[in-house]
């Protein structure tokens, strides 16, 4: 048995209350970390001064997650806020402590993102959530370092980061997620925080019909589309103590897809 090095880590998850990041969410809970799962509400939704209420499927499945895993809390905010990355960690860290382990898995995307169909308004959604807010909730990690504690970012990228036709907005946004993150770890390094990528390949979260299903897996060399577990695995390794000399690396997750 290998030990992680996870148990009683405080474990920040973007997104973490569906598909992949509910895998990821529940994989370092199975190590015994302490796990906070975030959802996303939108910001209009929350008058100032009064906290999220459980009021969205969102808000519903992290709760019903956090149930799950016992302990384990809920904790909600709009990325695309130009402060969300400070409410945050505030709220986390009143609750849970200092965080040890952000995983960058929240995402936007959307259709059609055709470069035809290009507007400024959906780039920058694209780009706020999927670069910028990442961007800013590791600075934020970075920023609240103190007592020489390791810790570990890990982001969620795609596998066609390099060429994503199609969805200009989405995949663009991730190449530029896996160049932050080779950048964020060499400015980081000597500050004991290790930042690297997941790059999933086509991963069955609900989106695929068995036609797609039998489509795509024709492209994927190990014959089978990805599981959320998958990406949960690689993760998890990611931020364990045997990957302690690992960063700045963007781990493909795909059966060899998109090589």
């Amino acid at each position: 048995m290998i030990d992680t090095g996870l148990a009683q880590k405080i474990v920040l998850v973007t997104g973490g209350s569906t598909g992949i990041g509910r895998a990821i969410s529940r994989a370092f809970a199975t190590e015994g970390a302490r796990v906070a799962v975030h959802y996303y509400v939108p910001e209009q939704a929350s008058p100032p001064g009064r906290r999220w209420e459980h009021a969205t499927p969102a808000a519903e499945a992290a709760a019903d997650l956090a149930r799950e895993l016992g302990d384990a809390i809920t904790v909600a905010a709009d990325l695309s806020a130009p402060d969300a990355a400070d409410r945050l960690f505030d709220d986390v860290e009143a609750r849970l402590g200092p965080v040890d382990v952000l995983v960058n898995n929240a995402a936007h995307c959307e259709s059609p993102d055709t470069v035809d169909a290009l507007t400024a308004a959906g780039l920058e959604r694209h780009y706020r959530v999927n670069v910028t807010a990442p961007a800013l909730l590791t600075s934020a990690l970075a920023h609240r370092a103190r007592d020489g504690r390791s810790l570990c970012v890990v982001n969620i990228s795609t596998d066609a980061a390099r060429a994503f036709p199609g969805q200009i907005g989405y995949g663009t946004s991730k190449a530029a997620l896996e160049a932050f993150t080779r950048a964020a770890a060499l400015d980081l390094g000597r500050s004991g925080i290790r930042v690297n990528a997941v790059a999933p390949g086509p991963v069955q979260t609900g989106w695929m019909d068995t036609a797609l299903v039998d489509r795509v897996r024709e492209a994927i060399p190990m014959g089978r589309v990805g599981e959320p577990e998958d990406i949960a695995d690689a993760v998890v390794f990611l931020a364990s103590h045997q990957a302690r000399w690992i960063t700045g690396q963007v781990l493909q997750v795909a059966g060899g897809h998109a090589l």
